[in-house]
Protein backbone atom coordinates (compact mmCIF):
# COMPACT_ATOMS: atom_id res chain seq x y z
CA UNK A 1 0.00 0.00 0.00
CA UNK A 2 1.24 3.47 -0.86
CA UNK A 3 1.88 5.47 1.95
CA UNK A 4 0.37 9.30 1.95
CA UNK A 5 1.09 12.35 3.34
CA UNK A 6 -0.92 13.54 6.26
CA UNK A 7 -2.74 16.99 6.55
CA UNK A 8 -3.48 18.69 9.54
CA UNK A 9 -6.08 21.86 9.01
CA UNK A 10 -6.10 24.97 12.09
CA UNK A 11 -7.96 28.10 11.84
CA UNK A 12 -6.27 31.05 13.90
CA UNK A 13 -3.79 29.56 16.70
CA UNK A 14 -5.98 27.18 18.42
CA UNK A 15 -3.62 24.10 18.78
CA UNK A 16 -6.13 21.55 17.97
CA UNK A 17 -6.44 20.80 14.57
CA UNK A 18 -9.89 21.19 12.75
CA UNK A 19 -9.33 18.16 11.18
CA UNK A 20 -6.31 15.26 10.46
CA UNK A 21 -6.93 14.23 6.37
CA UNK A 22 -5.21 12.47 4.34
CA UNK A 23 -3.76 13.27 0.97
CA UNK A 24 -5.43 14.59 -1.37
CA UNK A 25 -8.38 15.78 -0.23
CA UNK A 26 -11.18 18.23 -0.57
CA UNK A 27 -12.90 19.16 2.06
CA UNK A 28 -15.43 22.18 3.23
CA UNK A 29 -14.50 24.65 5.59
CA UNK A 30 -17.55 26.03 7.40
CA UNK A 31 -17.37 30.00 8.17
CA UNK A 32 -20.92 30.36 9.72
CA UNK A 33 -18.96 29.04 13.26
CA UNK A 34 -16.48 31.48 12.93
CA UNK A 35 -17.08 35.51 13.78
CA UNK A 36 -16.53 37.78 11.35
CA UNK A 37 -13.32 39.18 10.97
CA UNK A 38 -9.79 38.43 10.11
CA UNK A 39 -8.34 34.67 10.32
CA UNK A 40 -6.00 32.32 9.53
CA UNK A 41 -6.09 28.88 7.86
CA UNK A 42 -2.97 26.78 8.61
CA UNK A 43 -2.26 23.70 7.09
CA UNK A 44 0.50 21.54 7.96
CA UNK A 45 1.48 18.28 5.82
CA UNK A 46 3.39 15.72 6.58
CA UNK A 47 4.97 13.32 4.38
CA UNK A 48 5.25 9.02 5.11
CA UNK A 49 9.06 10.73 5.86
CA UNK A 50 8.09 12.95 8.64
CA UNK A 51 9.15 15.91 6.76
CA UNK A 52 6.85 18.98 7.64
CA UNK A 53 5.56 21.44 4.82
CA UNK A 54 3.18 24.62 6.16
CA UNK A 55 0.75 26.74 4.30
CA UNK A 56 -0.67 30.08 5.92
CA UNK A 57 -3.67 31.68 4.37
CA UNK A 58 -4.93 35.00 5.87
CA UNK A 59 -8.87 35.36 4.80
CA UNK A 60 -12.09 37.78 6.35
CA UNK A 61 -15.27 36.38 7.30
CA UNK A 62 -18.43 38.19 6.90
CA UNK A 63 -21.38 35.55 7.77
CA UNK A 64 -23.19 38.93 9.50
CA UNK A 65 -25.62 41.11 7.68
CA UNK A 66 -24.31 43.27 4.93
CA UNK A 67 -24.42 47.39 5.90
CA UNK A 68 -24.79 49.98 2.99
CA UNK A 69 -24.21 53.37 4.07
CA UNK A 70 -24.54 56.39 1.49
CA UNK A 71 -24.44 59.65 2.77
CA UNK A 72 -21.24 59.88 4.38
CA UNK A 73 -17.67 58.44 3.39
CA UNK A 74 -15.16 56.75 5.67
CA UNK A 75 -12.70 59.55 7.65
CA UNK A 76 -14.81 62.26 6.07
CA UNK A 77 -14.67 65.75 7.48
CA UNK A 78 -18.62 67.33 7.43
CA UNK A 79 -20.66 70.11 8.93
CA UNK A 80 -24.26 70.45 9.58
CA UNK A 81 -26.76 68.21 9.18
CA UNK A 82 -25.82 65.15 7.06
CA UNK A 83 -28.31 62.83 5.59
CA UNK A 84 -27.15 59.47 5.84
CA UNK A 85 -29.44 56.09 4.67
CA UNK A 86 -28.33 52.87 6.08
CA UNK A 87 -29.06 49.29 4.88
CA UNK A 88 -28.67 46.33 6.56
CA UNK A 89 -29.61 42.89 5.15
CA UNK A 90 -28.91 39.01 5.55
CA UNK A 91 -27.64 36.88 2.88
CA UNK A 92 -30.59 34.01 3.53
CA UNK A 93 -29.46 30.37 4.15
CA UNK A 94 -26.85 30.50 0.88
CA UNK A 95 -28.81 27.72 -1.38
CA UNK A 96 -32.29 30.30 -1.77
CA UNK A 97 -31.49 34.02 -2.77
CA UNK A 98 -32.53 36.39 -0.67
CA UNK A 99 -34.14 39.61 -2.72
CA UNK A 100 -35.87 41.55 -0.39
CA UNK A 101 -33.89 43.88 1.59
CA UNK A 102 -31.06 43.09 -0.12
CA UNK A 103 -30.58 46.02 -2.62
CA UNK A 104 -30.00 49.52 -1.64
CA UNK A 105 -31.69 52.59 -2.75
CA UNK A 106 -28.74 55.17 -4.04
CA UNK A 107 -29.11 58.60 -5.49
CA UNK A 108 -28.41 59.12 -8.95
CA UNK A 109 -24.57 60.38 -9.72
CA UNK A 110 -24.42 63.70 -10.61
CA UNK A 111 -22.70 62.72 -13.89
CA UNK A 112 -25.84 61.05 -15.11
CA UNK A 113 -27.19 64.63 -15.05
CA UNK A 114 -24.58 66.20 -16.84
CA UNK A 115 -24.70 63.23 -19.79
CA UNK A 116 -28.51 64.22 -19.33
CA UNK A 117 -28.26 67.83 -19.91
CA UNK A 118 -25.34 67.60 -22.93
CA UNK A 119 -27.62 65.12 -24.54
CA UNK A 120 -30.54 67.59 -24.60
CA UNK A 121 -28.45 70.59 -25.47
CA UNK A 122 -27.13 68.60 -28.40
CA UNK A 123 -30.54 67.60 -29.50
CA UNK A 124 -31.93 71.02 -29.16
CA UNK A 125 -29.19 72.43 -31.16
CA UNK A 126 -29.18 69.49 -33.68
CA UNK A 127 -33.00 70.45 -34.28
CA UNK A 128 -32.66 74.11 -34.81
CA UNK A 129 -29.74 73.36 -37.00
CA UNK A 130 -31.22 70.99 -39.07
CA UNK A 131 -34.71 73.04 -39.65
CA UNK A 132 -33.39 75.73 -41.20
CA UNK A 133 -31.35 74.14 -43.88
CA UNK A 134 -32.75 75.22 -47.17
CA UNK A 135 -33.51 72.39 -49.45
CA UNK A 136 -34.08 74.40 -52.55
CA UNK A 137 -32.54 73.19 -55.93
Amino acid sequence: MEEKSKIFLFIDDDPAPIAELYAPVNFELDTSKLVDGKHTLKIISKDPRGKEGIRVINFEVRNGPSIAIEGIKENAVVDGIVPIMVNAYGKGNQKNFLISGSESPQSIPFWIFIILILFLAWTIYFIVTSSSVNLSV
